[in-house]
């Protein structure tokens, strides 16, 4: 698939934030149902935001699907992993099979799964699987780039054009999901990048244990990241820039979604670390796009912390989870289908005949009440 430099360029021009209008007249009905004013907390700051993103008062998250982008990563040869590069294949699979963690979940909450094959480094016959590949696995970003700006550019051009395909397939909201062994040291690398992390002290408090690295494991991952930043230096090169130095297919394909999203003003919802770190690329580069954002868990991974920070987003679900695959993506969309019910099948004050004195009430209380959330 085609897709370079000056297609991002005018996808990039014609991005637009969400709808002001529609995000006004949705928090007016929030606070016209009966109930007391933002006691909803954030289901209601998800209603509003998703009418923001839809451009309607009454959105609906009923057809969803989780995007799978699956890669490996050269950066496996320097031993920073707890499993062998060939769980990457075999869980890939697994996906279609409906089997892995992501798969179970999304199949409990009525999401479609949908894989693609950015970079794993086999070869598939699978209909389940939708063949994107860009190589077979990116580079060693402990020796080289992990990619040249014409495979980065192919990689962004899978995942918006993933989020196109999504529209056209009629689907309200999406999930970042992404599988591939050593991935956490490709994002842990392009957050410290994006991050200005260039001392040992900051580059350790971006890297965390992934799938359950031994200490000896660890050491390893934290000097391949701390090697491949001396090397390629990605700092201040730019969003785009830091993932062909030190990321992977997998960060960019994901880092495409979000911009294909908001290009056609689809809801997507961030997993973990890796999809937040692609997250954070997509609103560096086009600050709009984290309006159609919307986090799921807050991973226990321990860059997520500080992706999360640099995004400036709530992930509202702490659940202890730090699998990937996109398998928070699924819990998140039925808390948004609670949110979409609430705001329009909840009755008003005025169809529910409550009036009078306790309306009055809990009227003059909200001038007390705590600031609510959910910032367009």
């Amino acid at each position: 698939m085609d897709f370079n430099k000056e297609d991002l360029r005018k996808i990039i021009a014609e991005i637009e934030p969400a709808d002001a209008t529609a995000y006004a007249k949705a928090r007016e009905r929030l606070d016209s149902l009966v109930k007391p004013p933002g006691s909803l907390g954030a289901l209601e700051d998800i209603a509003a935001r998703l009418a923001a993103a839809t451009g309607v008062v009454y959105p609906s998250v009923d057809r969803r699907a989780v995007i799978v982008m699956a890669s490996d990563n050269g950066v496996v040869r320097e031993g920073v992993a707890s499993a062998p590069q060939e769980v990457t294949a075999a869980q890939t699979l697994n996906f279609t099979r409906g089997v892995t963690g992501a798969a179970v979940l999304a199949k409990r909450y009525g999401a479609d799964l949908l894989v693609y094959d950015v970079g794993v480094d086999a070869d598939f016959n699978s209909p389940g699987i939708i063949d994107r590949k860009i190589r077979r696995s990116t580079g060693n970003i402990a020796k080289t780039p992990a990619m040249d700006e014409g495979e980065l550019y192919r990689a962004v051009g899978v995942g918006v054009h993933a989020a196109y395909a999504a529209k056209d397939a009629g689907y309200d909201v999406l999930g970042a999901g992404e599988m591939g062994i050593g991935n956490t040291t490709t994002a842990s690398a392009v957050l410290c990048a994006l991050l200005g992390y260039e001392t040992d002290e900051f580059i350790e408090s971006a890297v965390g244990v992934g799938a359950g690295l031994t200490e000896d494991g660890y050491i390893r991952k934290v000097a391949a990241i701390k090697k491949a930043l001396r090397l390629h230096k990605p700092y201040g090169m730019g969003p785009l820039d830091a993932v062909r130095t030190v990321g992977g297919f997998d960060i960019a394909a994901m880092t495409g979604l979000y911009i294909g999203s908001a290009h056609k003003r689809i809801p997507v919802v961030i997993d973990g670390f890796i999809s937040a770190v692609a997250a954070l690329c997509a609103a560096r580069l086009i600050p709009a796009c984290k309006d159609f954002m919307f986090a799921s868990h807050h991973s226990d991974e321990r860059g997520f912390g500080l992706a999360a920070e640099a995004l400036d987003i709530n992930a509202p679900l702490r659940f202890g989870m730090r699998l990937g695959e996109g398998s928070g993506c699924p819990l998140m969309f039925s808390v948004m289908d609670g949110a979409c019910a609430v705001i329009r099948d909840m009755a008003t004050f005025d169809e529910a005949n409550v009036t009078g004195e306790y309306l009055d009430n809990i009227r003059g209380a909200d001038a007390f009440a705590k600031p609510r959330g959910g910032r367009l």
